[in-house]
């Protein structure tokens, strides 16, 4: 499909020209020193004349450094200061234009989040300031340590994610993944189980690692993105609907799903259900996706205004999710060339039940800052409105025409 400025069904405003959030007059975020793409509206990712092509084994894409404290300067998270580097896998000393490790021979040309999910730092003390002890209870107040999916973060150069339980809910069943193939470019899914069905965690973490397996390997080989998006669904459509049980299809496992790749000058987003893409550009932005609800349905038929939608007992009755139950055939797709800079978020309805309009998310992104602090940013927007669910938040940074 022929790629347009922006999806004739986008909502909000976006100016052309002018420096987006989340970057500044020397643009925020550095990657590492390679990447100076060219071109008219090359997105952040590395030049590398010597891309590894091919599919890439899922065993060898686990490579993600994992996310630190922001050095001086407002440099990103995990940022590397050299070109001497070490092997996420070995820590055997490797150099940026090594395409393999040779110690352990690991792909240091994609890197991903780890499959199964990325785990959280423990931390060795409880709020109360007690300790926990080998069984996970604190000896103290006795209170039990937080499940590892409760928050979780993870940065690459260029993209960063973090997904949080927020204060309602019992776990979190939000899932992310996200990876780059460098000098190809960059991909993320984000996925929200379904809470009233079974191992609605499982079913999104499932779902995530799929569909980025799919979506990967499309960007190292050249693959046409519209055509990856839809088997990704499909591949995590079916995947997730073998989690069922014979006799269960009620509460079978199931997910929403959004998905962003991005090569040169090229974005292509994905959905199935109510999770979101949003696109920060200049000084405006606007909704990308168009939410499978019963509400949003009687919106588009007239029978409710966006306002009475929002409040309807139906705003979040899926249409359309991944499952064993769901019928997919494919997802609904956009395709549109990147050509100013700026920023693509992905969330889950934790975020955009606060945020919902494209005004709304504007408003509050913090400028000047890596993704990571983007994402932080918003997470906290949706904790301190009352986090009544899971909220996950990816945020992709777009170069447009700037290039750098």
């Amino acid at each position: 499909m022929e790629s347009s400025p922006l999806p004739d069904h986008a909502s909000g405003h976006l100016p052309p020209e002018g420096d987006p959030p989340g970057t500044d007059a020397a643009g925020a975020a550095p990657v590492e020193p390679a990447a100076v793409p060219t071109g008219p509206a090359a997105v952040a990712v590395e030049a590398d004349e010597d891309a590894v092509t091919g599919p890439v084994p899922v065993e060898a894409q686990g490579v993600a450094a994992r996310p630190e404290p922001a050095g001086a300067g407002g440099a990103e998270p995990g940022a590397k200061a050299s070109s001497r580097e070490s092997c996420p896998a070995c820590a055997a000393p490797v150099s940026a234009q090594d395409r393999f490790c040779e110690e352990c021979g690991r792909n240091l040309r994609v890197q991903r989040t780890p499959l199964g999910g990325p785990e959280a730092v423990a931390d060795p003390a409880c709020g109360c300031g007690g300790a926990f002890d080998a069984d996970g209870y604190c000896g103290r107040c006795g209170r039990a340590r937080p499940s590892v999916r409760d928050r979780v973060e993870f940065v690459l150069p260029g993209l960063a994610g973090v997904s949080d339980r927020g204060r309602r809910r019992q776990r979190n069943e939000d899932s992310m993944a996200f990876g780059r193939a460098r000098g190809r470019g960059v991909a993320a899914v984000v996925c929200d189980g379904v809470a009233s069905s079974e191992r609605a965690e499982q079913a999104s973490q499932l779902a995530v690692d799929v569909a980025l397996d799919v979506l990967l390997t499309a960007v190292q080989t050249g693959g046409d993105l519209e055509g990856a998006t839809g088997d990704a669904v499909l591949a995590a459509d079916a995947a997730v609907g073998r989690l069922a049980r014979p006799g269960a299809e009620q509460v079978a496992p199931s997910c929403t799903f959004v998905s962003a790749v991005l090569t040169d000058d090229t974005a292509t987003v994905g959905w199935v259900g109510d999770s979101r893409a949003y696109l920060v550009a200049g000084a405006g932005a606007a909704r990308l996706t168009t939410d499978d609800t019963w509400a949003a349905h009687l919106v588009a038929e007239g029978v409710l205004t966006e306002e009475e939608a929002l409040t309807d007992r139906r705003a979040h009755v899926l249409s359309r999710w991944l499952g064993a139950d769901s019928g997919l055939d494919a997802p609904q797709t956009v395709t549109f060339r990147v050509e100013t800079p700026g920023l693509l978020v992905l969330c889950s309805d934790g975020l955009w039940n606060y945020l919902p309009e494209p005004e709304d998310l504007l408003a509050v992104l913090p400028r000047g800052v890596a993704p990571v602090e983007v994402a932080r940013e918003l997470v906290e927007v949706a904790l301190k409105s009352g986090g009544h669910d899971n909220i996950t938040v990816v945020v992709l940074q777009l170069r447009g025409g700037h290039g750098a």
